[in-house]
């Protein structure tokens, strides 16, 4: 999934299409690494199919904004209530703006990511930006005045294919202001962005990262693409070193990265106050109508739970001969392998490992692997990181990593594939205003591929130590994707309960904040592992704190991943159509009720309960293992 991409605008008003797609025309073929050969300079995939060059992009910003939202307005604004027919117009054409719009946002963000030390990519970027603040504030209208009709005159049948949207808009309107209110937000939302874009920027561009020398002689120059290899080397003392360089940098640049974040709360509490919410957390659940339970039962599950975790941690010190843990110690893998994952061995791995999703499932995959859809390659400027775009929706998603040849990258790749998949789904099943799904399904289907790349890779492991390499790396996933993010959420509901209640926060209240956590959930007073206090500035290193309480929602579709993964390996074609349908499902729904009717309430315990308890179960395998190797007498 996009992690992430975010429009200038108010959430509430003209949202970030996370999850459309369309695999409808076809690119160039996308050439594919061999072992031994270079990566390429530039990025391998193909943006003509959005745009021939820029001069068509700046046509289609000129035709969305001369003549597009103009005819809008005059058609519609304050005439929603001339008739069935004319309603239903008037939204048809709000939909070909919006689609537009992403379309042009879309590229210019693809573009950007390319290369962020570009001039002419940022300057796209900022247009488009800018862009979107004029439509925001063009079509504010929409909302309020919808929020006034009867709502009989809503449901009729020519209004049909916009059932959900329209019922989302009712549901919203005790928060929603009068034309002149929406319109004033959504003139004031790019100032909102600034926080983002200058993180973005200085984070992935600007930083003068260091270079250091490993035991091995190799020269790293350590940006955030080199630490995410490095930091699971083999070799303690470099680990030690990679993190003292690369947090020291971080350290330097505190002061900033505070100011940063202080704003981005500051934003989220304006727009959560402006809409008469009583917490930033109110405001950004209600979006897609999360329970507030979900988010609170997950911090109260995380924190009960914290015995399987501390319980991991001391297994993993077991494997690396490491008696006293400490936080540079939870990144390589528990059993070590020099095995390297070419691209093209990564994808058919991804091919294997989703077979039991059906042929329908698998044709996405190998259109879009045998296609321009991904720029995999790291090299200097890049964003760092990996997501999936799918808010181009006449095209197909487009998918950025910066690929390591190592076993995470593998497991990275399946994971944006995912995403990949379920947009298409959902986008072939779903009108464009429905197929936008929310974030707390969107990564549901990347991390069901990861559980079932984990299957995938035990089953072909030829020996234990195969296996345990395997089933470490799906405990590591595991804590990363559950207990770390669960950390992160209850880091993010801190700092913005504070800034909620009128309180400043600095560098040095964020560190302490996270020191805290950090302790609290590596259990460092029980003595289980130590943490740097260096290393707690890594709060400044987290670009999801500046998506609005995102970050639960990986912790969230952990959890019923696992629960829907187990439904379709036992239950059969049945079951498995029964999840394909809910990523066809797209938006057409609430997430939440999405889940709870294919049988997950993340609301409730239990599937948090069951997560820990497959966590546990795969800890056993490992110590079955450990008991079998050590039984073995030694020759």
């Amino acid at each position: 999934m996009l992690d992430r991409v975010a429009l200038p605008l108010d959430d509430r008003e003209i949202r970030l299409r996370r999850s459309l797609s369309h695999c409808l025309l076809a690119l160039l073929l996308c050439p594919v690494l061999t072992q031994g050969e270079p990566a390429p300079a530039g990025p391998l995939w193909d943006l003509s199919a959005v745009y021939a060059d820029r001069a068509a992009w700046q046509r289609d910003r000129e035709r969305l904004r001369d003549s597009l939202v103009p005819a809008f307005r005059e058609r519609c604004e304050g005439r929603l209530d001339a008739g069935t027919d004319h309603l239903a117009g008037c939204l048809a054409s709000y939909e070909q703006i919006l689609k537009t719009l992403y379309r042009l946002q879309g590229y210019a963000m693809l573009r950007a990511d390319e290369d962020l030390r570009q001039a002419e990519a940022l300057g796209l970027k900022q247009n488009a930006e800018l862009l979107a603040t004029e439509v925001a504030s063009a079509v504010s209208f929409l909302e309020p005045e919808l929020q006034a009709l009867e709502p009989q005159r809503l449901q009729a049948p020519a209004l049909e294919r916009f059932d959900h949207f329209l019922d989302d808009i009712l549901r919203r309107a005790p928060h929603t202001l009068d034309r002149d209110g929406e319109r004033l937000l959504a003139m004031a939302a790019l100032l909102g962005e600034t926080p983002s874009n200058v993180y973005g920027v200085l984070a992935n561009a600007d930083m003068p990262w260091p270079q250091i020398t490993l035991s091995d002689g190799e020269t790293l120059r350590l940006d955030q693409a080199g630490y995410t290899k490095a930091r699971s080397s083999s070799e303690r003392a470099d680990r030690k070193r990679v993190f003292d360089a690369f947090w020291g940098t971080w350290q330097s640049y505190r002061q900033t990265f505070g100011t940063t974040l202080f704003a981005q709360l500051a934003r989220d509490r304006f727009y959560a106050r402006a809409r008469g919410y009583d917490s930033s957390l109110a405001a950004a659940l209600d979006a897609d109508a999360v329970p507030p339970a979900v988010y609170r039962t997950l911090v109260e599950q995380a924190n009960a739970q914290l015995p399987t975790l501390h319980r991991y941690f001391r297994l993993r010190g077991r494997l690396l001969g490491i008696d006293e843990l400490a936080y540079h110690d939870i990144y390589p893998p528990l059993v070590s392998t020099d095995r390297r994952y070419p691209l093209a061995e990564a994808q058919r791995l991804t091919l294997a490992a989703t077979e039991p999703l059906g042929p329908d499932y698998q044709a996405v995959l190998r259109r879009g692997f045998a296609e321009g859809w991904m720029d995999p390659h790291p090299r200097p400027g890049k964003r760092s990181g990996a997501y999936m775009l799918g808010m181009i929706y006449d095209v197909h998603p487009f998918v950025l990593m910066n690929y390591n040849e190592d076993y995470e990258s593998v497991s990275t790749l399946a994971h944006e594939w995912g995403h990949v998949v379920h947009s298409a789904l959902a986008n072939a099943s779903q009108p464009f205003l429905h197929a936008d799904y929310a974030t707390f399904t969107a990564e549901i289907a990347s991390i069901f591929n990861e559980i079932l790349l984990t299957r995938e890779m035990v089953a072909q492991a030829t020996n234990d130590q195969e296996r345990l390499y395997y089933l470490g790396m799906m405990l590591e996933s595991m804590r990363g994707t559950f207990y770390r993010q669960a950390m992160f959420a209850e880091f993010e509901l801190a700092i913005h309960e504070q800034v909620d209640a009128g309180e400043s926060l600095t560098a040095e209240d964020f560190t302490r904040h996270y020191q805290t956590l950090l302790r609290h959930y590596h259990g460092s007073d029980q003595g289980v592992v130590s943490i740097d206090p260096t290393y707690a500035v890594e709060w400044a290193y987290i670009p999801h704190f500046y998506y609005n309480f995102y970050v639960y929602q990986y912790a969230t579709s952990m959890a019923a991943a696992a629960a829907l993964a187990e439904q379709v390996l036992q239950g059969g074609e049945a079951a498995r159509e029964e999840y394909l349908d809910l990523l066809r499902a797209g938006g057409s729904d609430y997430p939440y009720e999405l889940l709870r009717d294919a049988g997950v309430d993340l609301a409730s315990p239990a599937p948090y309960e069951a997560l820990v308890a497959y966590m546990n179960d795969v800890m056993d395998q490992i110590e079955t293992l450990l008991a079998r190797s050590e039984a073995v007498p030694a020759e």
